[in-house]
Parts: C-alpha cells; structure tokens; sequence
C-alpha cells in the first residue's frame, strides 16, 4: 500500500553546524593523536576509538554494537584549544564584519533602510526563492552597510578591515591583526533580526558557527587505514590531518596555561590554523599545501568532492560496473554490422542471469551439468554456468566437480548464471561517448582471441580506428533492457545520424576503392572470378553472363547489382563528377557520371563514396528510407562482403612510385614555382613605391598579403594539374582520392607537385624575430621563401628552411585539435548539466521536472532529423504527431 504514495519536497534548508550540535552528533571526544596500541588494538578516544565505526572484521562498533557490515559509523570532535576561522566561510565573515558594527553588532543602516530592506528581504521567501536573486539583493545591501564607517546605532567609528589571504584578518589603519577570537565575540554581537541581510535563518545558522571552537571528527569507515605487505598500517590522509590539528591543539593549550610567551602562542595558533584549513582544503591559495613525507600532497575534504576524480563525478555521476569487459578492436569483414566478435576468454567470464521457471527447467539442468568450461567435440566454445542462487540469495560457484550434482538440485525460483552464448544481446561502446550512436546493440558472436571484432563500418559511428583503440562490453541483465536494446539500441537502427538526417553507417576505405574498381568502365570478369567473388556473399544465382568466343563473361555492375533489392530505382550523380557541369577529366565512358539503376539492375555510373559512403551514401539512404533498417543492414553486410570479394582476387597497393612524374613535369613545376616568385617580388616592390591600390575594405598592407596568397595558391593549383596530366585512374591513390576513399586530389598534388604555402590563422608566416620570421632572412624580407613558401614536393622532399616553415603550419593544426578537444569536452559537460531536468512527453512537449515548458514542440519543429529529409520539412517521410491524434 505505501509504495504508491508519492510525497514532494516542500523545500531544503542548508543550516550550519553548532557547537553544541557538534557535540550531541559526536560519540566521542577524542583526545590523543594516537591510533592503535601496541597490540594493534583501537586506543580508546584516539582517533580509531570504536566509538566512531569498526573496519576490522571480527570488532564490534561500541556504539551501535554492529560488525563491519552493519555499523554506518559514527561522528566523534575535537575541543580545539582556540577559535579557528573556517576556510569555507572567509569571504561570507569578511562581507558581516565589514556590513556591521564592531562595537554594537547592529548592521549599519538607519532604521528606516532596515525597516524597508527586510520587508524586501522577507518579501523573497528564502525556502522558495530563487537563491541567485537573494544573493544580489543582500550584495546590495550588504554594500551599502560597508561604505559607512560611522555606526548609524552607537555613533562608534569603524575601521575598514583587509583579508590576508587565506585566513589573516587586519585593521586597514593599525595594521593591528584580528584575531579568531575577536572576530567570534564580534560576530556573537550580531543580533538575529539583522542576519537576515546576509541571506541567515538565524535558527539554524549564526555567523559565530564560522569560527571553530569544536571540529567534527568524521567516521573511521570515511578514512579507513590499510595494512600494507609489510605488515604496518597506513592511514588516511584525513587522519594524518587530524594527529596534526590534536597535536597543536594539545601544544597550544599547554602553552596557554603554563603562561608562554604571546609570540610563541600566536605561532601556535596560527599553525593550528594553517591545520584546520589545508584539513578542509588542501589547495587553499596563499599556502603550501600539507604533504607526505614522500612529497605528495595531502588528499582532503574539498579534493575529495571536487573535480574529475571526486566523489561528484567519479563516484555519483559515473560508477564503475560489474558484467562488463574491455580489451583491445580489431576489425572482422565477415561479421554482421549488427555482430560483435567476443574472446573466448571474455564470454566465460561475463554472465546472463536465467530465472528457472516450469519452461526452461529441463534446459537449465542441461546447461548446468556441463559445468564451468565445456567444449564441444572439435574443442570449441560451449557456454557453461558460473553461478547458481537459491531463493535464499546465497550464490553457489559452479565447479566441474559439482556441477551433476547442483544440477539436480535445481528448482523453479533458483536463478542460474551462465555464461555469454551467440545471439546474446549486448551494449558496445567507445569512449568518448559524445553521441547517441557512441553506444549501441550488438549481438554476441565468440570468436578465438583476445580482442573485440566488429565490421568496418561500424568504425564511423564509433569514431574508432584500429591503432590500438580500447572499447567497453556491457552485458545486460534484465529482460525489459534486453528487449529495449533488440528493438531500439541495435546498429541498424542507428543507420541515419540524428545530427543532419543521412547515413552514419556505409562502406569506408576498401569498400568504397573496390566497388569503383569493380563498377568504373564496367570490366568484364571470367566465371572463375565472379564465383570467388560471390562466394563471399549469400546471394542466390549468377548475374546475367556475356558470351565472347565461346566463354561466358560478366560485368561488374551485373555482380553489384545482385545485391540490390529489385525494385529499388535511382538516379543520382557519382562523387567522380559531382556536377553535370563539370568535366570529367579521367573518364572513358561519360555514363560513368551518372548512376542509374532500374529494377535493382545497375544501368550505368559508378558505385564511389557518394553511393555507399557514410555522411553521403545515396543507396543506404534511399534503402534505409523504403525497405526499413533490417534490409539496409544486410545490404551494408553484403556490399562490404562483395568489395572484400573483390580487392582479395584483384589486390590493391599504393607506394612512394604512384607519385612518379617525369623530370620534364618536375622543370615545368619548377619554372612555375620559380615565375611566381618572381611575380610576388614585383607585387612587393610596387608596394614599396606606395603604387599598389588597395582593394576595396582592405588596408594596402592586407591587399598585398591577399595578392601574394592568391599568387601562391594558384602556383599549387597549376603544380596540382601537371602532376595530375601524368596520373590517371590506373594510378591507385588517384583512385583513392576520386573515389572518395581516402585523401583528397590536393594531398597527391603535394607530394607529386608542390607543397605551396604554409600558413598559420589563414595568413602567411610573419611572427617570430623583429622584422622577418626567422635569423636567415634581410629584416623586412617580405618575399614568398621569407614567409612560408613551400616550393618543394614531398616525394622530392623539403629543404631544412621549407621543412622548419611546414612544421610552424603544422603545429597550428595539432594545437588547435587539442583546444578543440578540450573547450567542446568542458562545453558538453555545461550543456549537459544545464538539460539534465528536461524530458519530452507524450505530446513530443518539452519540459522541466516541474513542468515548466520549454518548448511545445521538440527541437521547435517537431522534425525527427533521422526520419526526415536531412530535417528538411518540405519532404518529411513519416506521419506528423498531429495527424495522428487527429486519427488522419
């Protein structure tokens, strides 16, 4: 009956810790810096008194008289020998002692200021007001009681004080040090009705409570110590922290009552000081932190909340977890986009709990009996059980000595732990995880090795590549979760990229150069050939076969096309020419431009990265549109098997040779490089004689720089297309660079032709010593070779000057890659905190978690980008929200 009551919270107050409060937590007062006897026992009121917790198997906590598993632990508190200023609360005594009188304690407003300001103050509603707003407001008001140094009360002159960081207050005037002491009297002046103005419920928070007389000792099993090989124990860091503060605060009191001088007291005091606040926070500007012996600073309080590694993010926002693995990738052509390869070793480790019911008992038994690690006849994987539980919750291990026998003992109620078997549905991920496809549903394939196996077109989603990338395997464990990931997490149902709406999943690198090679020019391929390549794929059937002198042969766009649904039609234009427009300059057959495919037949054009691409891939976008997310993926499946087909009977290489050019292209690229340097010195030497115009906008200094850049660029340009003249499709890393496999036309031209000009925030070189870029240059050199021309190819390689100015252009990029990284990291996180209250409802509305309306309608559109034309409305291929509410 009770679970279904739901209550709200009215509201939360943040209170402060009195003395008294201190006290009546604690179950102890500690009084000696020391923590175990001779016998390794806890020594009473020490800091391991059993008072405050048990983390010794086998103790009894002396206060609630539970063992290490039962007891929560408990608070004990040190009576410090003076008043000691709390680090956490600096700047809130500094903004009360400045606002208030130091004679009076009354706030420094006239009666008719406090009148009107705590009506405002009152008016807020602490509890539900908004804490920023009544922040500003006592800023405000706060302010106005500083400036005066007149009491408006008792008439007493004010002194302004000044904060020696961290903890040190002094009288501007005097230079006379205030000390705790004086500050807590001051603050214990202040009457309740004006802590209002600082934004204090005086019932539970009274600015003297700032100033430590008593510290809370925090529980043993919040710093737990650990007995090294050695045998000796080491304590935590906080109990390093507090021997400290008892010691000195024994030290000080001992001082104090014997009559010590008041120079050797205050040193005392201010190094209990220093201990009570690098206690709290060890990284407190203005002081050396507290260390180890070793040199390591002290891990405290604040340093165990805050940052990546603190209890916040690594412990409450992120865990780590069980039933999960992690190991190296490494790719595997033959598996399913929708697969994932396991090791052997992994898949016996990682468990699916199994409820035995009257259906699957006989199964369960079976399982079971085989024992931990069965293998079948060729002494391959078979999947065992690890664990069985009793409805009692006591968890058996499973042995191959006791397997027959708990087989037996097996019942309806008892769950079972066994191990992964092939079909499994599992969670794959890479970090980092920066979008919803980071993550997705694999089922479970076990494969010999020890590394994780997927097909090479999941590597985009993932942004993976196999240079020694980790990933994460999580095993799901519940029912509902399993459905879940079956339905909606699997890779093929993250096909289309919610970011722009087309494909994130298509053919990369070798898919794409052998689906060209096998398209482009339509090669003919003998029946010998076309068998081993359709052996790699589960397509029924041969293509339709030519005879030529009495042999049968068969075209490559008849082989692709048996892998086309047929009754897919298209039209679209190849990457080779992305323009009707535009010259095909390496064409031998001019339909090559333009593929067409009729029927599931393909008629003309070339399979390239604009085809089956991610990001781009037309067929895997119209496919996934018409015939769903299950027909698409087997066409990626097929399509990747078929180009693997292929590249394995024709071979595909690149070398340092595909970029040979004869000597006449090299003097021709020369003479060009050579012209231009030549132009760029007439351009500058018609700058000095003040005869250069400005372009419109520009100064003639900008103007001369944007006429030298386009100089330069042009020279590329025209290096680019005399490499180019001699490199044709039969030339493997044009094909690469045309099909869209890998690299760009540009990158072959800069290692055939010329590097051309480096440059650094889209200008040429120009910083570095006074007047020119480096010491081998005339100052006020402003030629090309001064500022980072390149005129050399990489295949002829760089000359030290030109490799120095190409590192300077590098180095630009590599920076900017890690500011990147780091400012879209730190951006993430803010954005989402910032969301982390919103949800969508039924009605695809947008709200908050108090029903505050964000949005009325997700993304304001409404428009799923997976399910529309690239978030095109115009063309939009599913039924809008409305229609169906309206039952149209």
């Amino acid at each position: 009956m009770m679970s279904g009551i739901s209550k709200r919270i009215n509201k939360i107050q943040f209170a402060l810790l009195s003395p008294e409060e201190i006290r009546k937590m604690s179950q102890v007062k500690v009084i000696t810096a020391d923590t175990y006897d001779d016998d390794g026992y806890p020594i009473e009121r020490g800091l391991m008194d059993l008072h405050m917790g048990v983390i010794e198997p086998g103790l009894k906590c002396a206060t609630c008289y539970g063992r290490v598993d039962e007891c929560p632990g408990h608070f004990g508190h040190i009576e410090l020998a003076m008043p000691v200023i709390h680090v956490g609360f600096v700047k809130e005594i500094k903004t009360i002692l400045e606002s208030t009188c130091k004679v009076c304690g009354r706030i420094k407003l006239t009666d008719d200021e406090i009148k009107i300001y705590r009506e405002e103050m009152s008016n807020l509603n602490f509890a539900q007001g908004d804490p920023e707003v009544i922040a500003i407001k006592s800023k405000k008001i706060t302010d106005l009681a500083s400036s005066r140094m007149v009491c408006p009360h008792c008439g007493a002159q004010q002194s302004k004080l000044i904060l020696d960081k961290p903890t040190t207050f002094r009288e501007e005037k005097v230079g006379i040090k205030v000390t705790p002491k004086e500050i807590r009297e001051r603050l214990e002046r202040v009457p309740d009705e004006d802590l209002i103005f600082f934004g204090l419920n005086p019932e539970v928070a009274r600015p003297e409570w700032m100033v430590l007389t008593v510290l809370p000792v925090p529980p043993i099993n919040v710093r737990p110590s650990i007995t090294l090989e050695t045998g000796e124990r080491s304590e935590d860091d906080l109990t390093h922290k507090l021997v400290d503060i008892i010691r000195i605060s024994q030290r000080l009191r001992e001082s104090r009552d014997n009559g010590s001088p008041q120079l050797i007291i205050e040193d005392l005091w201010d190094l209990l000081q220093f201990h009570v606040t690098t206690y709290f926070d060890n990284q407190t500007a203005g002081i050396p932190p507290a260390r180890h012996r070793s040199g390591r600073p002290l891990k405290t309080l604040v340093q165990r909340l805050k940052g990546k590694e603190g209890r916040f993010r690594s412990n409450l926002s992120g865990k780590r977890v069980n039933f999960s693995a992690r190991t190296v990738i490494s790719p595997e052509p033959f598996l399913s986009i929708n697969e994932v390869g396991v090791p052997e070793r992994a898949a016996r480790e990682l468990t699916v709990p199994l409820v035995v019911n009257a259906f699957n008992i006989d199964y369960v038994r079976e399982l079971v009996k085989r024992g931990p690690e069965p293998v079948d006849e060729q002494g391959r994987y078979v999947t065992g059980v690890n664990y069985i539980i009793r409805p009692d919750g006591r968890r058996i291990k499973i042995t191959a000595q006791n397997a027959e026998e708990n087989s037996k003992r097996i019942d309806i109620g008892w769950v079972v732990e066994r191990q992964l078997t092939e079909g499994d549905i599992v969670l794959f991920n890479r970090q980092p995880s920066l979008h919803r496809m980071s993550m997705m549903g694999h089922t479970v394939r076990i494969l010999p090795g020890h590394t994780f196996r997927f097909n090479l077109p999941v590597c985009t989603p993932y942004n993976a590549d196999f240079d020694g990338d980790e990933m994460n395997l999580h095993i799901i464990q519940k029912e509902e979760a399993r459905a879940e990931a079956r339905i909606i997490m699997k890779v093929q149902e993250q096909i289309m990229s919610p970011r722009f709406g087309g494909p994130i999943i298509g053919g990369i690198h070798d898919h794409i150069t052998a689906l060209f090679l096998l398209t482009h020019g339509n090669p003919r391929f003998t029946a010998e050939e076309t068998m081993h390549m359709l052996s790699y794929v589960d397509v029924p059937g041969m293509p339709q076969a030519e005879i030529v002198d009495g042999k049968k042969y068969y075209r490559g766009r008849d082989i692709f096309s048996l892998i086309l649904p047929k009754d897919l039609n298209l039209r679209f234009t190849s990457k080779l020419c992305s323009s009707a427009r535009e010259r095909c300059e390496y064409e031998d057959d001019p339909a090559d431009k333009e593929v067409v495919i009729e029927n599931g037949r393909m008629v003309h054009g070339t399979i390239d990265e604009a085809a089956i691409g991610p990001f781009s891939g037309i067929i895997i976008d119209k496919m996934f549109r018409k015939y769903g997310p299950e027909e698409t993926a087997k066409f990626i499946d097929r399509m990747t098997r078929l180009a693997v087909g292929f590249i394995s009977l024709r071979g595909f290489t690149t070398g340092i040779s595909d970029y040979d050019i004869p000597e006449s292209a090299v003097a021709r690229i020369d003479e060009i490089s050579q012209e231009a340097i030549e132009r760029i010195d007439r351009l500058i030497d018609t700058y000095r004689q003040g005869q250069l115009q400005p372009m419109p906008g520009r100064s003639v200094e900008e103007t001369l720089e944007l006429e030298i850049l386009s100089e330069t660029g042009k020279v590329r340009d025209e290096s680019g297309k005399i490499a180019s003249q001699y490199l044709g499709l039969s030339n493997p890393s044009v094909i690469m660079a045309r099909s869209g496999a890998r690299a760009k036309m540009l990158n072959i031209s800069e290692v055939a032709g010329m590097v051309g000009q480096q440059s650094v925030r889209g200008g040429r070189l120009n910083r570095g010593y006074y007047g020119r870029t480096l010491p081998h240059f005339r100052i006020g050199d402003m030629g090309a070779m001064a500022h980072g021309f390149v005129k050399s190819s990489y295949k002829q390689g760089l000359n030290p000057l030109e490799y120095f100015m190409h590192s300077i252009g590098g180095r630009e990029g590599l920076v900017d890659t890690a500011v990147r990284t780091s400012r879209s990291g730190y951006m993430q996180r803010r954005l989402i905190n910032a969301f982390e209250d919103l949800k969508v409802d039924e009605a695809r509305r947008v709200q908050d978690t108090v029903g505050a309306m964000i949005q009325f309608r997700y993304g304001e559109d409404g428009v799923d980008p997976t399910r529309s034309d690239r978030g095109s409305t115009l063309d939009l291929d599913y039924i809008i929200y409305d229609e169906v509410e309206a039952g149209q």
